[in-house]
């Protein structure tokens, strides 16, 4: 260890203060502070900034000098059940201390994966500011950074409510319908936003006014305002988010996939680019009521456009734990989910 709680590992940095993660490169024991790019890393539900150790080291590896990566501290363990507008309201803070504590940073991206894909979707409504003048929810900036990747990873983004969105429920409508009754007992508020049960001051959903401006925040213009938007998903055997949430798509809109061919990502099955639609109100009408939410969800994230990476680990060893192999929340799943990290990587934007 070196000073001021700096740990190095093979030429990489890590600032233990806090007990958070903030990691850069070193060379020759000296720390480099020429990165202009700050990438915020967000773990998921009882989490931790540990989470994406591997994740972090291996940005920092491949990209030398480039990013500063914060794998965000404030959520952790039992505060990830506050709910997703508490955890947010946190993360912003944290990004905000960051930027004014480096002031050479002049790039923001995120990474986060399962519901730290919802928080930090809620963190950027907070820290969006509008270029001057604007008036048509175009641009802006991110906490006064240029906005560039914002990724994904197994995020449960039209919620968790039936339509085998939980696949451990097996998509047993009267399971699913009981689990939406008593989630709030083991996940609190964060369970309600989850299963979209929550009706604050008679308003709708969280996860619902999360997919448009309204006047207290602008979560479709800060959405818009990042270069890229990246959705990774598992396409089964995450028993915690399933598929059709996590790569925002209707169920006709599921694609075929076979066995990947690529040996550098082995799992990566299928990739797309949805560029952004408008939506079709006639088409809306029509939806039974028990889908209007979900249909609601996708049509409104679609407004903007995504490339959608599905993953499968179906002949890995570790596929039933697919959801957190996908981020490599620990050394042992490295040897399957390093390629979904490289592919990030090379497909990152700087």
């Amino acid at each position: 260890m070196g000073k001021n709680g700096v740990i190095v590992e093979n030429g990489v940095c890590h600032d233990t203060k806090n007990g958070g993660h903030d990691v850069w490169r070193c060379e020759n024991g000296v720390l480099s502070s020429s990165a202009d790019h700050l990438v915020v890393m967000v773990h998921g539900i009882m989490g931790s900034s540990a989470d994406w150790k591997f994740g972090a080291e291996q940005f920092v590896e491949m990209l030398p000098d480039k990013v500063f990566v914060h794998c965000s501290e404030r959520n952790g363990a039992k505060l990830t059940l506050d709910g997703v507008d508490v955890m947010a309201q946190r993360l912003a803070a944290e990004v905000q201390e960051i930027i004014k504590l480096k002031p050479t940073l002049r790039k923001i991206s995120f990474v986060a994966h399962s519901v730290g894909g919802l928080v930090a979707r809620y963190a950027i409504g907070i820290l969006y500011q509008p270029p001057d003048g604007d008036s048509e929810n175009t641009g802006g900036t991110i906490g006064g950074l240029e906005a560039v990747n914002f990724i994904t990873v197994a995020t449960p983004h039209l919620g968790s409510r039936g339509n085998k969105q939980v696949p451990f429920l097996f998509g047993f409508t009267t399971i699913e319908k009981v689990a939406s009754l008593v989630i709030h007992w083991i996940f609190r508020r964060t369970g309600r936003h989850l299963f979209l049960t929550d009706r604050d001051d008679g308003k709708p959903p969280l996860l619902k006014r999360m997919v448009d401006d309204s006047s207290e925040y602008r979560f479709l213009s800060a959405l818009r305002a990042f270069k890229r938007r990246i959705a990774y998903s598992n396409v089964g055997y995450d028993h915690i988010v399933g598929w059709r949430t996590s790569c925002i798509r209707r169920k006709s809109e599921l694609p075929k996939w076979e066995d990947s061919l690529n040996e550098k990502y082995p799992h990566i099955v299928h990739e797309e680019h949805c560029d952004a639609l408008e939506p079709d109100e006639a088409a809306l009408a029509e939806i039974p009521s028990f889908d209007k939410i979900e249909e609601d969800l996708v049509t409104s994230l679609s407004r903007v456009s995504w490339e959608k990476v599905d993953v499968s680990f179906h002949s890995s060893k570790l596929r039933f734990s697919a959801h957190s192999v996908i981020q490599v929340k620990d050394q042992s799943m490295k040897a399957e989910g390093a390629d979904v990290i490289q592919h990030m990587i090379d497909h990152f934007i700087l």
